[in-house]
């Protein structure tokens, strides 16, 4: 690979016809700090997911006297309209043979009319779809039109490290707005901001469970136990809830099996009790004795477990709110933190095995600029492993979909097609099966299934642009000075443009970079 066309392919989105290769390919990348738009124009607001959220969490309070005198059936029905999967009825994924039981297909109550609060997770759950397959549209066509796509897989890199799923009805319709309200407008600023705002969203409050964490020494479970005593309390009782506090020390700052232990986790849980979502947490925020518009951030005093912290060998004791943020504080600039960070740019910019040079670079430019994150990113760029000419890297069904989309001239694609196509591949948007996010190294996805349905994807792909394109012409636009030796003799014993276009879509040209 040439440097133009490491520029364009390892560290950008993939190439377009009619880009021209960059002269300069380290300070074209650099340039695009300068240029680069956070704001996507039309895309829906945490604001509007929550307030859709808050009303079906309001709908369902209000028949809840109705459900506890309801037959077993209905509340069965209930629950599952509520549980199932947010996006298992969304008619613009992938085709499949299976359809999902819904809240009326169940054995024996088929005649049953469906409950308030059944129809009230049903429109949510719609909403949320709405709001959810809208955002992975804008998604995908602002990484075919950007001036910036340097930047634009930053935005995509940092979104994955912060991993949401849109898989629960709770936060399918806030994934979205997640990446464009807590990423993008920090990618280009320090950590330690971006890290502040997506741990105070609601997508990750949600997700994470954090916004019905409760300190088992806490005015409201101090009332809780009183009640209790009294044989009033009903329903689940209040507790510590320990996840977004893990999921902060074990992938978002300081990495796995750096330094802390189960007692630090557990400490920092109670110093986040309090953390919450107006309109969305405990009780919608009456209970904890909140306000404010569904969806902001809000502490809850009520919640909050009170005294003095230790973690990690540092004591805390602020009180309230600050406490938390004086954790968050430390760890954004913890040594294992920029370490950490540092592995996981080199890994996804340089080799699945990142080069110890280079993870070195970047950490040491973590730490001298505390956290700025252009900094780091010319720290990467400066790398020369980065600019290694043999490509290193496997494409995600998400970059190869990125790639072959920019490498046929589109600047816009269909939102049902671009759900479907990820699902297809095996990489829904904003779907990961756990907070780690997606796997960031070829094993995970380069085996024969995997590859098949890119080979079927480009097939439909190269029909769709009816010999229109010379595939031969496209190669070279697409590996400015690097198009192998294979891929152009494959491509020239093509029985037609289709094919040939077809050909170079899967080639190892193309699925690499």
């Amino acid at each position: 690979m040439t440097d133009a066309s490491i520029a364009l392919n390892r560290f950008g989105l993939g190439a377009r016809p009619d880009d021209a290769p960059p002269g300069d390919a380290r300070r074209w990348l650099v340039d695009q700090f300068d240029r680069y738009e956070p704001r996507v124009s039309g895309a829906p607001t945490a604001a509007a997911a929550a307030q859709a959220l808050a009303d079906y969490q309001q709908a369902r309070q209000a028949v809840r006297a109705e459900q506890g005198g309801a037959r077993p059936g209905q509340r069965r029905r209930a629950a599952m309209a509520e549980q199932a999967p947010a996006m298992e009825e969304g008619a613009a994924m992938a085709p499949t043979n299976r359809r999902p039981a819904g809240p009326r297909q169940v054995a024996g109550e088929d005649a049953q009319p469906m409950s308030d609060t059944e129809r009230a997770a049903v429109a949510m759950r719609r909403q949320g779809r709405e709001f959810y397959t809208q955002s992975v549209g804008l998604r995908m066509n602002a990484a075919l039109a950007t001036p910036t796509p340097f930047v634009e897989r930053l935005v995509h890199f940092w979104a994955n490290h912060f991993a949401v799923s849109a898989d629960g009805m709770r936060v399918v319709g806030l994934a979205g707005p997640f990446e464009f309200e807590a990423i993008r407008p920090h990618v280009l600023g320090r950590f330690r901001d971006m890290l502040f705002a997506v741990e105070r969203h609601p997508a990750m409050l949600m997700y994470l469970d954090q916004a019905q964490s409760v300190g088992p020494n806490s005015p409201l479970a101090q009332v809780a136990a009183a009640r209790a005593a009294r044989g009033q309390g009903q329903g689940r009782k209040p507790g510590l809830n320990e996840n977004l506090a893990r999921e902060i020390m074990e992938l978002h700052t300081l990495g796995v099996r750096t330094g802390y232990s189960q007692g630090d986790v557990t400490e920092f849980a109670r110093a986040m009790t309090g953390w919450t979502v107006a309109g969305l947490g405990r009780g919608g925020g009456r209970m904890a004795g909140t306000d404010g518009r569904p969806g902001d951030f809000v502490f809850a005093p009520r919640l909050h477990e009170p005294g003095a912290r230790t973690i990690m060998g540092r004591g805390f004791a602020q009180d309230g709110q600050a406490q938390a943020a004086a954790v968050l504080d430390m760890l954004a600039a913890h040594p294992a933190t920029a370490r950490h960070i540092a592995t996981k740019l080199v890994r996804h910019f340089v080799a699945d095995d990142p080069p110890a040079a280079a993870v070195a670079r970047v950490e040491a430019a973590f730490l001298q600029s505390g956290g700025d994150l252009p900094t780091i990113y010319r720290a990467l760029i400066a790398s020369p492993e980065a600019w290694a000419t043999q490509p290193a890297k496997f494409k995600t069904p998400w970059e190869w979909s990125v790639s072959t989309l920019r490498a046929l001239g589109l600047r816009e694609f269909g939102t049902p097609q671009t759900v479907g196509l990820l699902q297809q591949l095996g990489q829904p948007t904003w779907r990961p099966g756990s907070p780690a996010g997606w796997d960031d190294t070829a094993p995970s996805w380069a085996g024969p299934d995997a590859i098949m349905r890119r080979v079927e994807a480009a097939e439909r792909f190269a029909t769709r642009a009816n010999q229109q394109i010379d595939p031969r012409a496209r190669a070279a636009q697409l590996f400015p000075g690097s198009a192998s030796a294979a891929t152009t003799q494959a491509i020239a014993r093509a029985e037609s443009p289709s094919q040939g276009l077809a050909l170079l879509l899967v080639s190892p040209d193309f699925m690499r970079r």
